[in-house]
């Protein structure tokens, strides 16, 4: 599997235990950056880089590292077709997977060790969405709320286009 990886600067000093995890568990670590410790960047930056490598089918999954997980996650889950969420536990990091269908795992390093993030990272690499019925019902369901979200948005902009037209 390609896993892209990324983190800002509070996730950077992991960021390469990290890219070591998923390749020792055979799958490939498309880095997304940073590639050097800047105090100054901001994790919505490497959250939509990570984000669009999955939609656009570079990577089947990602991982971003950033201070609590929390901002990496809302960031990602903005762009359509994502389903990330921040886990600092091994049993979410695997639900999230078999039951959500999640593709992009948030840590907060901050929160979490090296070791701890190696055996989340294990176990969000490991498991696969089990498909039974009433989570593709559920998942079927998420979508639906992503999709209107999307149809909000394209009316909002058409209003937004029209006041100005009449303005």
């Amino acid at each position: 599997m390609r896993v892209a990886i990324g983190a800002d600067h509070a996730g950077f000093p992991l960021k390469d235990t990290l890219r070591k995890r998923v390749e020792a568990l055979g799958h490939t670590a498309i880095d997304l950056g940073a590639r050097e410790l800047r105090p100054h960047d901001d994790y919505p930056d490497f959250a939509f880089a990570i984000a669009r490598a999955v939609v656009d089918g570079r990577a089947e999954r990602g991982v971003i590292l950033c201070g609590s997980g929390v901002g990496a996650s809302i960031a990602a889950n903005k762009v359509a077709g994502i389903r990330a969420a921040v886990c600092h536990d091994t049993y979410s990091a695997r639900q999230g997977v078999e039951h959500d269908d999640m593709n992009v795992l948030a840590l907060g390093t901050r929160v979490i060790g090296s070791s701890l993030m190696e055996a989340i990272v294990h176990a969000f690499l490991c498991a696969a969405f089990t498909g039974e019925e009433r989570h593709a019902r559920r998942l079927e369901k998420v979508k639906a709320i992503e999709a209107a979200g999307s149809a909000v948005k394209q009316e909002m902009h058409g209003q937004q286009m029209e006041r100005g037209r009449r303005e």
